[in-house]
């Protein structure tokens, strides 16, 4: 066994001597038997090994791509959610009209409605919104610090505080906390008046049976692409005024000069619709307007929710161009040190070479 080892180890050593064949080929000229080996320095280009910087830059180029592509479909998507508000304009119009008309036929008599009736509060639901997904900045964890500053003012008074979360990582972020959370929906890129409406019916449930005394959403309020604020808003009880003249905002992404911008139009309330003054209701008109109720708190959350995506999406836009930005950035360094490197490996090189032939003309 040992005899095998030593002829094993024998084949694998490379043999110095020379070629008796290979030096009657080279007959007159010299050869050399015992070329010297460099020691390695540990510099990667000196040592041949630029090839990393250089797939380094290959691998930047390529998430540059990739982010940039990101934001065009962010891009793409905030353009949808803006129609999607549009959408919804003519019914939250029509809605308004005909709440600010029955306000001015009954007078005061609605102020009864147990959607607007104000009690001490005692315990309050927050509802938070935030995202899905990530790669969107700071936007999901302003959502989650806004919340939980909420949360210590409320505790701060003496109020009890439960959660609805909507959005994978808000839900993600409590169900791992003391706070309850009571139930947990997802957001989606495309809210629908279906999600909308679950929502609202889990919120009037809640409030008529009096199991919370008032009902709070926290949101993303949509500025610009660049900015966005968490919000606080009392959605239950409903205020007794102020429906019927609340006034709205248009935002309309553009990209004029090849650049991304929002256009912003203020639209003022609808002015309430007229009745015939010999209109006869089939049924009371607070029936009808405790009817209405509900559907505005739901087209309130809905365009809550949409504002929310819109918000999510700028924010996506604004870090993929910052990554792009960053990529690009990276990659100009890397290809400088590259080019660097090459040169100096080819100096050194041709300082090699002259070296040489200096020492060989002097010999």
């Amino acid at each position: 066994m040992l005899a095998a080892l030593a002829v094993l180890s024998n084949a694998f050593v490379p043999s110095i001597a020379p070629v008796s064949s290979l030096q009657a080929s080279f007959a007159g000229n010299e050869l050399i038997t015992n070329t010297p080996v460099r020691p390695t320095s540990g510099n990667l280009v000196m040592d041949g090994k630029s090839n990393i910087i250089r797939d380094r830059i290959k691998t930047v180029n390529n998430t540059k791509k990739i982010t940039s592509a990101m934001k065009l479909v962010a891009a793409a998507k905030v353009r949808r959610a803006q129609d999607a508000v549009l959408q919804t304009r003519p019914f939250s119009e029509t809605l308004q009209k005909i709440f600010g008309a029955l306000i001015k036929q009954l007078g005061r008599e609605f102020l009864d409605l147990p959607l607007l009736q104000e009690r001490e509060v005692n315990k309050v639901v927050l509802v938070c919104l935030s995202g899905d997904r990530g790669l969107c900045g700071s936007y999901n964890s302003y959502a989650i610090k806004r919340t939980e500053q909420r949360m210590a003012e409320l505790k701060a008074a003496g109020v009890e505080v439960s959660l609805i979360t909507v959005g994978k990582k808000i839900s993600s972020y409590f169900n791992k906390r003391d706070t309850p959370v009571l139930r947990s929906y997802e957001m989606g890129q495309s809210p629908t008046g279906a999600d909308a409406t679950a929502i609202s019916e889990e919120l009037l449930a809640d409030f008529l049976s009096g199991e919370c005394d008032s009902v709070e959403l926290i949101y993303t309020r949509f500025v610009s692409l660049i900015a966005s604020t968490p919000a606080v808003r009392t959605m239950l009880p409903l205020k007794p005024r102020g429906i019927e003249t609340e006034g709205d905002e248009i935002f309309e992404m553009t990209s004029e000069g090849g650049q991304f911008s929002v256009k912003r139009e203020a639209v003022e309330a609808a002015e309430p619709a007229e009745l015939p003054k010999d209109l006869i209701f089939e049924q009371d008109p607070v029936q009808i307007l405790n009817a209405i109720l509900p559907l505005y708190l739901n087209g309130q959350i809905l365009r809550t929710l949409q504002e929310s995506v819109a918000s999510e999406l700028a924010a996506r836009m604004q870090a993929m161009q910052s990554a792009t930005d960053n990529a690009k950035s990276l990659s100009k360094t890397l290809t400088s040190e590259y080019n660097r490197a090459r040169q100096a490996a080819v100096t050194q090189e041709l300082l090699e070479i002259v070296a040489g032939a200096t020492a060989a003309s002097e010999s």
